[in-house]
């Protein structure tokens, strides 16, 4: 399993991520933001919250977090597209 190393929180609900095999690039998640866990990260000042948990994956205080084996596939998805 791959693990983020690196997470900024950006404008617009993007989030710039760095796995720890160099991957690295910024994914948009204004998709995910509904429902009672990722709602309140609507507010830029919670988005801003992001961090990384023990096992190197995208979380926030409130128990929102993101699957880091969907984020590097992503990740490696726009790598490829853009050779």
């Amino acid at each position: 399993m791959w693990r983020v190393v690196k997470v900024r929180a950006l404008p617009d609900y993007h989030l710039e991520i760095e796995f720890d095999d160099g991957v690295a690039g910024v994914l948009d998640y204004r998709h995910v933001l509904w429902g009672p866990v990722f709602e309140p990260l609507k507010d830029p000042a919670r988005w801003a919250e992001v961090g990384i948990d023990e096992e190197g994956a995208v979380c926030w205080p409130n128990g929102a977090d993101l699957a880091p084996d969907t984020m590097y596939e992503r990740l490696k998805a726009q790598t490829t597209a853009a050779r």
